[in-house]
């Protein structure tokens, strides 16, 4: 073989809960010039008797195939001919889903002790009589001596006698003096200190905290053995000084990891910036550590993050790529399913046609149900395990059932899920003892056929699926069931009945995402990826009445694959206390140009610039009086020309209205409001790197000039088998054909029934569905 060159491999890796897929391309020995070859790896994440770590052990096998050398499993990787490494993992989402994160204690002012444990009082069932609220994260609370107040504001009109002002160098130059304005929190009277907080209001800083106390406090803390803190202050977010001060005294004394809530989230409102921190100090010392054991399998150098080494990206719950330095259990909390909405958005998406999608993304753990209309749709807020996050995340909603998902009969229901088998043992047919689950009822309903199923299971990971062993798991099943019923089912009926339960459980999320939000569910498109979603894209399709379905080529790693389309973010975001006016939008706009250059300076220092740039400049806005903020974007593609107000202003009635049907005109604008008179801006600018030019024309451009060739089951030679496949609609069909997807054409057009697969993946078509072979995917019509 000839040699590779050196930083020729690129590599993405997505470790899931139940298998872990790597994704690599590099250059063609024969055709250097033209387009890169690629290649697909797929294991199970955890393997202990085999590998110590997944992504390390796939990125051994790509550089084994590559480079034609014989590599020794547990001997460090050498990377000289690595490019790239982009990782996406869900270690973070599983310690928080387990509780299994790290020991912290929580910093914060006195006098607030409880505040994150009485937190906003959300009754999620709200009719539920017995509240069963999540336990805190945090597992200690030191109290910090050390108050601040906001005593004006700069720039309302309408508070001229309460407002402190100041100079350009930031001196007041006239200040309110009301009740308690000359005395500290003991009532002692004290020339008052007042400084200009970051949002541009006046803080009065009445006590700072005692070096000497702090110590002897927080040293007791590493005396316990604590290592992880979180530091939230009151109205930190525009004086975050004290944070700081703390943070710097913490790890003088040895703290590892210090969470402060002024530099996470410089934003209003205490009790969402503390539960993110807390979560924060719980999670990320949990991910550098699988992060310390990823390194290890390397030359150290891959670690230092030279210009001479490669780089090392992290996929970040918002899409966009981080580094090392800037990857945290804050941000990775969707790093996994995140990768794959890149991939379906970005090869699935036609700007002239404007098809909105629902990703439908079927793992083996969990289904990831999300939708995309030309921009990814973001939220600010989400819940996860109990646990309100406040950190930019693509909406995604999860369900508990995959193919690992357990399939169990009690009290007279067929249960799919939420207990998941796993990667280690797994189900029945992994050959490891394990609970019966969906893939166990695919195969037993010739959904999934062992001789063209990856050889990876057993103690030796090379053995094929037992489906000897399902059969006997349902066989016992059914037996119960016929006798709780006083029926006669079938071992097809009670096996399909399981599936049926699956499909509805991994529909319900896609309701919530269309219908529940006004969007009419059948106008979509379905774009199925993941392990096992090829097994399931029609037929809950049908129950959604969706009738057109895209399937990638690489659907099964379409997470790992997504993370070689994503794109480089850089975010910085601060407070303000504007309200939404004439008067005040050139300040913001000065302010969001900043932040601009800000964003830009730190891309380009990445080697991004010119035309692979572009910005997207927010502001969280929301009406005087209500409580509702949302974030309006007003975009400016090359971030060189200035963003005009209306923009703001029209984003912002846009979203209000299509959430809540009307505007409240008259009223002024404002953001997270604290006083009715009075709102705090959030500014927000996110800049983005693109890692590539175009991925050519769309599927539904390439469709229209497609020349199709209609397949005979009966007569081609390009068949590869036949097998007997259960459909609901027909029953058994003993002669279905089964064609490999490497021999299918572009352009090639068949009707189903049929099983289409290749090495990771199996796609069923059921009865009146008709397939279309394109490059890069399987464009499914169903029919009445």
């Amino acid at each position: 073989m000839p040699d590779v060159p050196n930083r020729s491999i690129r590599i993405c890796a997505d470790r899931g809960g139940t298998f872990c897929d790597v994704h690599a391309s590099y250059p063609d020995p024969e055709n250097p010039d033209g387009e890169r070859k690629e290649l697909v790896v797929k294991l199970l994440s955890q393997d202990p008797e085999n590998y110590k770590d997944a992504p390390t052990e796939g990125i051994r096998r790509v550089l084994e195939i590559v480079t034609g050398q014989k590599i020794p499993r547990g001997e460090r990787l050498n990377v000289d001919k690595i490019d790239y490494i982009r990782l996406s993992t869900t270690v973070a989402t599983n310690a928080l889903l387990e509780r299994k994160g790290q020991k912290h204690a929580l910093v914060i002012t006195k006098g607030f002790k409880d505040l994150l444990l009485i937190g906003n009082q959300t009754r999620p069932k709200i009719f539920d009589l017995n509240i069963r609220r999540a336990t805190p994260l945090y597992s200690s609370v030191l109290e910090v001596e050390e108050r601040v107040t906001l005593l004006g504001y700069t720039s309302d009109p309408q508070a001229a006698e309460h407002a402190v002002q100041f100079d350009d160098d930031g001196k007041v130059t006239r200040g309110y003096r009301g009740p308690g304005w000359d005395q500290n929190v003991h009532g002692e009277t004290v020339e008052p200190e007042i400084v200009k907080g970051l949002s541009g209001e006046a803080v009065q800083i009445l006590r700072r905290p005692d070096e000497e106390i702090l110590k002897a406090d927080l040293g007791k803390l590493r005396e316990a053995g604590y290592t992880s803190i979180a530091v939230v202050l009151a109205h930190s977010y525009t004086f975050p000084d004290h944070e700081l001060f703390i943070g710097k005294v913490a790890k003088s004394l040895g703290f590892t990891h210090i969470s402060l809530s002024s530099q996470l989230l410089p934003m209003i409102k205490m009790v969402p910036r503390g539960v993110s921190s807390t979560a924060d100090a719980y999670l990320t010392p949990i991910l550098y550590e699988y992060l310390d054991g990823f390194f290890a399998g390397f030359d150290e150098q891959l670690r230092s993050g030279g210009i001479d080494t490669p780089r090392v990206e992290f996929m970040g719950s918002d899409g966009g790529l981080l580094d090392l330095d800037n990857f945290s259990g804050l941000k990775s909390i969707l790093s996994g399913p995140a990768g794959g909405v890149v991939g379906y958005a970005l090869t699935s998406w036609d700007g002239k046609e404007k098809f909105p999608i629902i990703g439908l993304d079927v793992g083996g753990t969990s289904t990831d149900v999300s939708r995309y209309d030309g921009r990814y749709e973001t939220v600010y807020e989400t819940t996860t395990a109990g646990v309100t996050i406040q950190s930019p995340q693509l909406d995604i909603n999860t369900v508990a059932a995959g193919g690992g998902s357990c399939l169990t009969f009690r009290n007279g229901l067929f249960l799919a899920g939420p207990e998941s088998a796993g990667a280690e043992p797994g189900p029945a047919c992994y050959r490891k003892g394990g609970p019966l689950a969906v893939t166990d009822a695919n195969l037993m309903l010739g959904r999934l056929i062992p001789d063209y199923f990856p050889k990876i299971f057993g103690k030796t990971a090379d053995q094929p699926l037992d489906i000897e062993a399902s059969k006997v798991g349902f066989e016992k099943v059914a037996k119960e069931i016929n006798e709780a019923f006083k029926s006669s089912l079938s071992l097809d009926e009670v096996v399909y009945g399981f599936i049926k339960v699956a499909n509805e459980t991994m529909a319900r999320p896609i309701r919530t995402l269309t219908e529940a939000r006004g969007f009419e569910t059948s106008k979509h498109i379905l774009a199925s990826f993941g392990g096992a979603g090829g097994q399931h894209a029609c037929e809950i399709a049908k129950q959604l009445n969706i009738k057109k379905i895209l399937i990638h080529r690489y659907s099964s790693i379409l997470s790992a694959y997504g993370l070689a389309l994503a794109d480089r973010a850089v975010e910085q975001q601060e407070p303000s206390a504007e309200i939404f006016s004439e008067s005040s939008f050139s300040r913001l706009l000065n302010r969001l140009n900043n932040l601009t250059n800000s964003v830009k300076a730190a891309l380009e220092k990445q080697g991004f610039n010119g035309r692979r740039v572009m910005f997207e400049r927010y502001l969280n806005m929301r009406w005087e009086g209500t409580d509702t903020a949302m974030m309006a974007l007003g975009s400016s593609p090359r971030g060189d020309e200035d963003v005009p107000k209306e923009d703001f202003e029209a984003a912002f009635k846009k979203a209000y209205k299509h959430e809540f049907g009307f505007l409240l005109e008259g009223k002024r604008i404002i953001v997270d409001d604290i006083k009715e008179t009075l709102g705090y801006l959030r500014f927000q600018v996110r800049g983005i790197g693109k890692t590539f030019d175009s991925l050519g024309q769309s599927v539904f451009q390439e469709l229209v000039e497609l020349k199709t060739n209609k397949i005979d089951h009966a007569a081609t030679t390009k068949k590869e088998t036949t097998t007997s496949v259960y459909f609901d609609s027909v029953g058994r069909v003993d002669e279905t054909p089964v064609y490999k997807l490497p021999d299918l054409d572009v352009g090639d057009v068949l009707r189903g029934p049929a099983i289409i697969l290749d090495d990771t993946q199996t796609i069923v078509v059921v009865p009146d569905a008709e397939v279309t072979v394109t490059r890069n995917h399987l464009y499914i019509v169903l029919h009445d």
